[in-house]
């Protein structure tokens, strides 16, 4: 078989453990290596004493990234898919396994995963853990309408936000020991003063001390996070500013906030010579149906499990889309929703949305909405027989004339 990497090397990371086959002309040698700091930094100066060029591991968890983040200045480092490398049955030890990976990638049987620059991975991290902090949020938000309900206070069915400005003024009211209904529906400001008697008698419970505990507790937790939350996406917003005319065109997609183009921008990048075509970048996010078929037949496939965060963010995008009127997006929804489903529909949208977004970063264009009507324009002929067939079997005789 061909070798394409002379030397070449293969590292099997565990958790406190790497082990390192390295494979050259002049023999085959392995090594175990601690994964601190200074024993990652002995792996790779050994590594540069014998000549390594290439070196691969599997995506293990987080354990590789340190590896990856003291390697990648001075050696080419592949991280590949771990269902790509399986070893034999049978010969499972970590020895075996590294020398298993070095002799994949010798003989040019391995592909790099994409893995983006340091400065891409660090705004990766805090685009993520802004997106987790947004999360916890929301569970916070819910536990304080736990509360309320187990105190008989019927808020949520009245305010549309519990945690917004009146519904704060009314909590804290409570918690500083308020129970009387009228005045705490006095606390409403803007358009929920109109809803003053529903207020009064949503108000109406029995709030226990534990629970005013209990509220004051969430309240304080809420408070920090979206302070948190404030925090970074202010540090998102500095990184992002070489990109901000990239985020702006994104925005510019129904669906698309502030805060999903820099999430998008923070995964997939702004470079797309790395992706050949919109197809790899689908298939790499997992937007798109898996390859099933057996006997000429094709089997409906699955979406793949894939990059999770950039998934959800396309995700609730189009959630927003198919609400906006008169856009292709929402057309593209009510079609395919029609005959096979609401979550399929779904993930069709996002899939459009990651297209454009694709073509967009590409090409250097902007968002050109094709319009609510695209679909009927292009199947205006079908669309007329159809109807008129319709209308035949309910016993009507159609002539048509133009308008």
């Amino acid at each position: 078989m061909e070798v394409v990497h002379e030397r070449s090397c293969g590292l099997d990371v565990h958790k406190r453990t790497v082990v390192a086959c390295v494979i050259t002309p002049e023999g085959k040698r392995t090594r175990r290596f601690k994964t601190m700091t200074k024993d990652v930094l002995s792996l790779a100066d050994w590594l540069g004493e014998v000549g390594v060029t290439h070196v691969a591991m599997e995506s293990t968890g987080v354990y590789w990234q340190p590896l990856y983040n003291l390697l990648e200045d001075d050696f080419e480092v592949w991280v590949v898919n771990a269902a790509h490398i399986k070893t034999v049955p049978g010969r499972k030890t970590d020895m075996k396994d590294a020398e298993w990976i070095a002799d994949l990638l010798r003989h040019g049987l391995l592909r790099p995963s994409f893995v983006p620059d340091r400065p891409q991975r660090e705004l990766r991290e805090l685009t993520r853990h802004r997106r987790q902090l947004i999360r916890q949020r929301a569970q916070v938000v819910n536990r304080i309408q736990k509360v309320l309900e187990g105190g008989n206070i019927k808020l949520s069915s009245v305010a549309t936000d519990v945690v917004g400005a009146s519904g704060r003024a009314m909590l804290r009211a409570m918690i500083a020991g308020e129970d009387d209904p009228e005045t705490l529906a006095s606390m409403a400001r803007g358009r929920l003063r109109d809803k003053r008697l529903l207020l009064v008698d949503a108000l109406e419970g029995s709030m226990g001390s534990h629970q005013r505990m209990m509220l004051d507790s969430y309240l304080r937790h809420l408070d920090f996070l979206e302070r948190e939350i404030e925090r970074m996406s202010e540090e998102v917003e500095d990184r992002t500013r070489p990109f901000e005319e990239v985020i702006e065109r994104i925005d510019e997609i129904p669906g698309m906030g502030r805060r999903g183009a820099e999430q998008v921008v923070a995964e997939i990048g702004t470079d797309m010579n790395r992706f050949p075509t919109s197809q790899h970048l689908a298939s790499w996010a997992g937007m798109c149906p898996g390859n099933n078929e057996s006997a000429g037949k094709r089997i409906g496939g699955r979406t793949r499990r894939a990059n999770p965060w950039l998934k959800s963010t396309l995700v609730e995008a189009a959630w927003a889309s198919v609400k906006t009127r008169d856009t292709y997006l929402s057309a593209q929804y009510r079609r395919i929703a029609a005959r096979r489903g609401k979550k399929r529909a779904i993930i069709a949208v996002a899939h459009s949305i990651l297209v454009i977004i694709y073509h967009m970063l590409r090409d250097g264009t902007r968002h050109r909405d094709l319009g609510g009507q695209y679909f009927e324009e292009r199947n205006h002929q079908a669309i007329v027989r159809y109807t008129v067939r319709r209308l035949n079997r309910l016993g009507y005789d159609v002539t048509l004339a133009a308008a």
